[in-house]
């Protein structure tokens, strides 16, 4: 029977709701720096997230919305600039206390941290932008591995970001379980051989999660319990011993 050993967490959306009041908002305060009339409204937001990363998200935009865009830089040199900028927003924002955790993030982490059970991070958002948040709501020296950014060159649903912590932390995929918020990502873990829990929010709560061993509202509270979308939760909020129970099954 597989016993649980690892917890990998994705970030935005799973361990704080990081894409509506954040990561858009930068990017808007972004494009007016950069004296660009373009905004990203919330509904439109949400479709520019089936892209991974926020570079990637900026040349997809450009390449489908403004092909007629004139800028004596390349599309990606570009990017990366206005990435850049966003990034110095998204902090600002984070450190403002704009951005807060999502409920039973904080409790699951130091349980698990009590139960020594190992933790890593597997994101595509930017490193400064986790170190940044895990600094100011958690422990950096909690994680054993933070994958994040540019780390592997194909980002979710690729499998490599996952692939490339199981080799940090030289651990059989059978005893971790991930925590996922998105179509992407549950394809990227699940092609890495990882049982998954999924926890929705507004941005994909519609998605397929199908292959998913369990999807929640949010990880929930003793006294606010979280939501069962598919799949069993003995108790009414993810705790050690209900992630056990999910790792052991065959």
């Amino acid at each position: 029977m597989n016993q649980l050993q690892g917890l990998i967490f994705d970030v935005d959306g799973t361990l704080a709701n990081t894409e509506r009041d954040g990561h858009r908002v930068a990017f808007n305060s972004a494009f007016e720096e950069a004296r660009l009339d373009w905004h990203w409204s919330v509904d439109f937001y949400g479709e520019l997230l089936k892209v991974a990363g926020g570079k990637e998200r900026v040349e997809y935009f450009l390449h489908q919305y403004k092909s007629n865009f004139i800028n004596s830089k390349d599309v990606t040199q570009f990017a990366a600039e206005i990435h850049q900028l966003k990034t110095k927003y998204y902090l600002k924002l984070l450190r403002s206390g704009a951005i807060t955790m999502r409920p039973g993030v904080k409790r699951l982490i130091e349980e698990a941290r009590k139960a020594n059970i190992s933790m890593a991070i597997a994101t595509t958002s930017s490193l400064p932008n986790v170190i940044a948040l895990l600094e100011k709501y958690l422990d950096l020296d909690w994680f054993e591995v933070i994958a994040a950014g540019d780390i592997v060159a194909a980002k979710k649903p690729s499998p490599d970001i996952y692939q490339y912590v199981l080799n940090k932390m030289e651990l059989p995929a059978n005893n971790f379980l991930v925590l996922e918020d998105s179509d992407n990502g549950l394809i990227a873990a699940k092609a890495a051989g990882l049982k998954t829990i999924v926890t929705v929010n507004n941005y994909t709560r519609k998605q397929d999660f199908s292959q998913a061993d369990l999807v929640i509202s949010d990880l929930g509270e003793p006294d606010k319990p979280c939501d069962v979308i598919q799949g069993n939760l003995t108790e009414n909020y993810l705790n050690i011993g209900s992630l056990s129970k999910i790792i052991s099954q065959e």
